[in-house]
């Protein structure tokens, strides 16, 4: 009896453990409503402003490939809420960044997940599975 229990608890948690890693989608999500409500509800202060590859060029470079690796918890939230909420934290980083450089922009900013880039003028990519949401970023660094 007790070897069937101890063989249910081990394929009970194998089951969850492989579902928590199971789904892993890819989100592709609009990254100027995202920055726009990050600055109205002032998660962000609007002293750094952040632009996608090919949106922007111009300044001074005062760092190059910066990047950023957030993660948050995707439990029972939807894609759309779990990647606003890790955007929000990537940016906030790129901002902290940009401040102690003495810049005041990101430029050329790409999605860079797992260190593989992702370039678009328009939306961030976001990794969302059933317990985390990622997203990484990595952007230039510009006084304007």
């Amino acid at each position: 009896m007790m070897i069937k229990k101890l063989a249910f608890t081990t394929a009970l948690f194998m089951g969850l453990s492989m579902s928590a890693h199971a789904a892993d989608d890819v989100h592709q999500l609009d990254f100027k409503q995202a920055v726009q409500r990050a600055m109205a509800d002032g998660t962000l202060d609007g002293s750094v402003k952040f632009y996608l590859a090919g949106t922007n060029s111009g300044g001074r470079v005062l760092q190059k490939g910066v990047v950023t690796n957030k993660k948050t918890n995707g439990f029972m939230k939807s894609a759309e809420e779990s990647c606003d909420w890790v955007l929000r934290s990537a940016l906030i980083q790129l901002q902290t960044a940009a401040k102690q450089q003495g810049a005041n922009v990101v430029i050329n900013i790409v999605s860079y997940y797992k260190s593989h880039e992702t370039r678009s003028t328009t939306t961030y990519e976001c990794h969302k599975g059933t317990a985390m949401a990622g997203v990484a970023l990595k952007g230039d660094l510009v006084k304007f």
